[in-house]
């Protein structure tokens, strides 16, 4: 096994930064760094040492060390860990002599991986550890701590066991048994594996809210000038990020901010006015709106509950329900129209608020939530977050679902036996005990590098 290097901080000047080094030969390159005989570093305790230039002695720059002994390591091997000044010059210069000392340029993910293969963690914990980087929102974060922890893999192995059993009693009877099974054994096999079924079934259910804790839904807010939508906006991110005045079409192109709503990202795009353009400019912004509305999870059409419906909004209306949409009706601080209920239509959900006051502001955020989510993130256990999980989870469940099947109509085990292992097969790709290295290689592809 080589040797591997990275700067495990993010790009750019900070107070820290910190060069990770994993493989046989991480001690010895760092006592070419030091330049030290008598230094002989312990493990797990950190020590100041000032790095050395090569061929010179002069100093690069005192740096803070870390000594991970094999295999008590996050890689399971000789480890270690450099944090000096955040300049992106010192880091330069001193991962180029930890290069020319022996070592390689790490990989996407490439120290989780190994810490994965040295049985440091499993692939879902490995996959986990990604997520919790990229979480956008303190429920996510807690969603993936919670695999980082192994509460996936714990309710996965409760399955794998019930299913071993089920397959070890059938791969007997077809062994030594010359007669059928008993029915009192189909039977308790038949409850067992239902169990199973039900327990994948519930964690793959947690899906339709588990991904978008990870992936997040884009929201466009469209309508005709001088509606509210950009008073809408500011009101959803908290900030006067949009400009706003009475004058219709301020608005001239789209602007985006990231929001959490009950611990759920949304992408929250405020956009041009629609309507005829006045100039080439304002027809560039309708040009993107129309693109926004395209894009969107969701569109959120604001209208002027204080007039009836005008042409222009009749003409949003008709492009937002080609997709999934719902209705604000702003301005409820002042005067309603009567007739504007009426002429949106039974098939529109509609939510009343006032941008100005901020009355209704909570029930916008519900019916955008509603639209996607039926669960409360903040209240429910571990949930599915990830596509290649939910995916194999439905094919684990199909291959059970035909074995009961086929166990019910007292098929032979042979028949049986094919689905069952067809099924374990598949959760064991989610913890990676049966998982290839090209789609290991795809999945520690969308790593960062250092980690």
């Amino acid at each position: 096994m080589d040797t591997i290097v990275a700067v495990a901080t993010p790009p750019g000047r900070s107070a820290i930064g910190m060069i990770r080094i994993s493989g046989p030969q991480a001690v010895r390159i760092l006592g070419s760094l030091v330049r030290d005989e008598e230094f002989h570093p312990e493990p797990n305790r950190i020590v100041l040492k000032d790095i050395l230039l090569t061929g010179s002695d002069e100093t690069l720059d005192s740096s803070l060390v870390s000594y991970f002994k094999a295999p008590h390591s996050f890689t399971g091997e000789e480890m270690i860990e450099i944090s000096c000044h955040g300049s992106p010059v010192i880091l330069r210069q001193l991962l180029d002599q930890i290069q020319k000392l022996g070592a390689r340029l790490a990989g996407p993910g490439e120290f989780t991986l190994r810490a994965c293969r040295n049985g440091k963690l499993n692939l879902s914990q490995a996959e986990a550890i990604r997520d919790l980087i990229n979480a956008r929102t303190s429920a996510a974060a807690q969603q993936a701590t919670r695999q980082l922890k192994g509460e996936l893999s714990t309710a996965l192995q409760k399955c794998k066991e019930e299913l071993i059993q089920a397959i070890v009693k059938l791969e007997s009877a077809l062994e030594f048994v010359e007669d059928d099974l008993p029915q009192v054994q189909i039977n308790e096999t038949v409850g067992q594996l239902s169990r199973v079924v039900v327990r994948i079934k519930e964690m793959a259910g947690t899906f339709a809210t588990g991904h978008l804790l990870r992936e997040g839904v884009r929201v466009a807010l469209v309508g005709r000038p001088n509606v509210g939508k950009s008073s809408v906006f500011n009101r959803l991110v908290r900030f006067d990020r949009a400009i706003v005045t009475e004058l219709p079409g301020t608005t001239r192109d789209s602007l985006v901010e990231l929001i959490s709503l009950q611990g759920i990202p949304v992408s929250l795009t405020d956009t041009a006015g629609m309507r005829e353009a006045g100039d080439r400019i304002e027809a560039i912004g309708i040009e993107r709106t129309q693109q926004a509305m395209a894009d969107a999870d969701l569109v959120v059409v604001v209208v002027d509950g204080s007039s009836a419906l005008l042409p222009e909004d009749e003409v949003v209306l008709d492009q937002a329900r080609r997709s999934k949409h719902l209705v604000a009706v702003n301005k409820t601080d002042l005067p309603l129209s009567t007739r504007i209920d009426n002429q949106l239509g039974a098939e529109s959900s509609v939510v009343h608020l006032s941008a100005l006051t901020g009355e209704g502001l909570d029930d916008l955020s519900a019916a955008i939530l509603k639209s996607f989510a039926s669960v409360d993130s903040a209240t429910v256990g571990l949930m599915i977050t990830d596509s290649r999980h939910y995916d194999l989870l439905r094919r684990a469940e199909s291959s059970l679902e035909g074995s009961l099947l086929l166990l019910k109509q007292n098929a032979s085990e042979e028949l049986v036996l094919v689905g069952l292992h067809n099924a374990l097969k598949f959760i064991g790709e989610i913890t990676g005990e049966t998982t290839t290295e090209d789609i290991l290689g795809q999945i520690f592809s969308t790593f960062c590098i250092g980690k």
